[in-house]
């Protein structure tokens, strides 16, 4: 069947096997064929090809709740469990996960795979650092209890590392309280985007910082923004109420998108919320999953699909190299809707995660034939400035930009040769990046 990740590029012809527990797991790794090629797929949310290959393992039936341990407000789940589900289950209890991503559909076990992050990292990490344990199907069909005591060093490979050290079947995971479905939410005009650092600086004590970015404005309004600044309300009600909100039933043309309607769109947006600070609550899902309200908005950028490029830069260099970069992607026009800029804190021990201290922009670009060879400049610019990609956002990128990106790619690499030594597991991407293949 035809996959796909959120961006809808690359597309391949998959054969899909799905799994119901750890036995039928082994049956099917035991099978000797002449090219084992194999990696996990959860809701297909990552964006590029990191989850496609000729052979697919779906968690779809990996979906279980194991244990719930009431006095450490820890969960135990089969790695195709939604975070939407957990939340279902968690906040009326008032647990709360710790690190949420842009969609609250992704799977625990693409989560760990990624090691996602949110709008807290600057204060709380990324989600595998509130990952307690898992259970990884090796190649061989064994199954290997991981956590940071027990195998800590196939644990640190495998989160944020992108399901090529095995199947994640399940995992355990730690909560915190919260009093409130609410979010008490502070919006901060930036005039530019050194103001915007600025201000994310001035309120780094904020759980949650996200700034909205326009990056089509140019001269003394380069990356003029709103922070969005968040805490946990400590009143309200702990009940959970599904948003249903509009559809995007067909790809919209592709000339749609163009400088002019980014550029209205962009400036009206800023416009909206220029005059000063703003003070509102909103529900939890409204602030940390605002796209979510919105089926397939993925189909606003045409038929071809889109790419979503993120990176990070180290602090020191962050400004001058966030600048040069928002500066190439305005002078080309080819700026997009969703512009995102956060703060990181420090990098874990995980060896391909994303994360390190610093600034991370995240960039949306409609595919065409102009935006690859942009794509390549803007890799050498955050090289350059010692920074790395996204590999759960990346469709296109090349070896030695993401071995330039990830100093631990040949330690990550060795593990896995140990670990899979027949190549089991590999991906598109893992294939492109010279981790496989």
């Amino acid at each position: 069947m035809e996959l796909y990740g959120w961006g809808r590029y690359p597309r391949v012809e998959a054969e899909v096997l799905e799994p119901l527990n750890a036995d039928s797991l082994h049956a099917l790794l035991s099978v000797k064929r002449p090219k084992p090629a194999f990696i996990s797929r959860g809701a297909g949310k990552s964006y590029g090809d990191s989850a496609l290959a000729d052979r697919v393992l779906s968690s779809r039936f990996l979906d279980s709740f194991i244990a719930l341990e009431e006095d450490n407000r820890r969960v135990r789940c089969g790695a195709g469990v939604a975070l939407a589900e957990i939340l279902k289950v968690s906040v009326p209890r008032g647990w709360f996960l710790p690190v949420l991503p842009g969609t609250k559909f992704v799977t625990v076990g693409g989560a760990i795979a990624a090691d996602v992050h949110g709008k807290n990292h600057h204060r709380d990490g990324s989600f595998c650092d509130h990952v307690q344990e898992l259970s990884l199907v090796l190649a061989s069909g064994e199954v290997l209890v991981c956590n940071r005591q027990h195998n800590s060093e196939v644990f640190h490979a495998t989160c944020g590392g992108m399901g090529l050290t095995g199947v994640i079947l399940d995992a355990t995971l730690d909560f915190k309280k919260v009093s409130s479905v609410l979010v008490n939410r502070r919006s901060l005009p930036a005039r530019n985007l050194e103001h915007c650092m600025e201000l994310i600086e001035q309120n780094n004590a904020s759980t949650y910082s996200v700034a909205w970015l326009d990056c089509l404005s140019g001269g003394s309004s380069l990356g003029r923004s709103i922070l969005h600044l968040g805490e946990h309300a400590v009143d309200g009600k702990l009940i959970v109420k599904s948003r249903r909100g509009p559809s995007v039933p067909f790809s919209t043309p592709g000339f749609l998108l163009n400088k002019f309607t980014m550029s209205v769109f962009n400036s009206a947006l800023y416009n909206l919320r220029k005059k000063g600070e703003k003070i509102s609550s909103t529900n939890y899902d409204a602030y940390f999953f605002p796209l979510d309200n919105i089926g397939n908005w993925n189909r606003l950028y045409g038929a071809k699909g889109f790419l979503q490029y993120q990176f990070v830069l180290p602090g020191e260099s962050a400004l001058q190299g966030m600048r040069k970069i928002v500066q190439r992607v305005s002078a080309a026009g080819k700026g997009s809707f969703l512009a995102v800029l956060k703060k990181f804190g420090a990098a874990n021990s995980n060896l391909l995660s994303f994360p390190m201290a610093g600034y991370t922009l995240t960039l949306d670009f409609k595919r065409e034939e102009q935006i690859f060879p942009l794509l390549d400049e803007l890799d050498a610019l955050v090289i350059n400035h010692g920074g790395r990609h996204y590999l759960a956002k990346d469709a296109r990128l090349s070896e030695a930009v993401f071995k330039a990106g990830y100093p631990n790619w040949e330690k990550f690499l060795a593990l896995k040769k140990l670990l899979d030594p027949t190549g089991v597991f590999a991906s598109h991407q893992s294939n492109r990046i010279g981790l496989t293949g």
